[in-house]
């Protein structure tokens, strides 16, 4: 579904990302870890091809991702940027319905089947009742869930979230895990969401990308990949796996 082959990426002098390969295969759910300023969402946006990237280094279903048309890839792969913003402040139902935009012709209005669609995600967000609200009137966590919203309203195979859950209590970071975890087991949509949480990440995500020092330092099963070595060497701390009630969870020690 999503392949990404010898990528490498720089802002200027600062290389971000070297020599990266991947093979995320549909239906997955993956998530991308590592310490900050580790490239985590330059490689979300090179999968979308939101930053200009060499063609034939990221593949979208076997094909050159450079070689879609914006409503194409639009159609193949929803984006939720980490920190979403606009200039103009529509109203949450407006926001969503922004997903249907790869669907529609040249000056043809949304149909009903648009609406509806609009309505089924914002419901499963717990979003409808913000509908008329704008941005300015939500809070950070009211923005982000509008947000996923709209990814999903776009009916994409692939979606890529960059910190779904930032602004989120815990709560809403529970319920959105789970809405993913029900859309990817029901539907087979390929996710790749970047997250903090170890526990988080061991629960709800089967598969896992670790980057480190530009490079991939694990690419697998999440339970393989979350050792006590591995946490050590990219984040710099002193982990312990313990397992309780047959789960594994990761203690920090001071």
């Amino acid at each position: 579904m999503l392949k990404v082959k010898n990528l490498s990426y720089a802002f200027g002098p600062k290389q971000v990302l070297s020599d990266i390969s991947l093979d995320i295969a549909e239906g997955s759910f993956y998530a991308v870890m590592g310490a900050n300023g580790c490239g985590k969402t330059t490689l979300l946006r090179c999968m979308d091809n939101l930053l200009e990237i060499p063609a034939d280094t990221v593949f979208l279903g076997g094909k050159d991702i450079t070689a879609y048309t914006s409503r194409q890839r639009a159609m193949q792969v929803a984006y939720v940027a980490q920190r979403p913003t606009s200039d103009v402040d529509f109203s949450a139902f407006e926001i969503v319905l922004m997903g249907r935009n790869p669907y529609q012709r040249h000056l043809q209005n949304e149909s009903q089947h648009d609406w509806d669609i609009v309505e089924q995600c914002m419901r499963m967000t717990n979003t409808w009742h913000l509908r008329f609200s704008t941005l300015a009137q939500m809070s950070g966590g009211e923005v982000q869930r509008v947000m996923i919203a709209r990814a999903l309203a776009q009916q994409t195979p692939v979606l890529l979230l960059d910190e779904p859950l930032a602004n989120l209590d815990i709560s809403h970071q529970l319920e959105i895990l789970g809405i993913l975890t029900k859309i990817n087991r029901e539907q087979g949509k390929t996710i790749v969401l970047i997250i903090h949480d170890l526990n988080m990440a061991l629960h709800y995500c089967p598969k896992l990308i670790l980057l480190h020092d530009r490079h991939v330092a694990f690419c697998g099963d999440t339970a393989d990949g979350l050792t006590e070595e591995n946490i050590a060497q990219v984040f710099g701390i002193n982990p312990k796996i313990e397992t309780i009630e047959g789960r594994k969870y990761v203690l920090v020690e001071n």
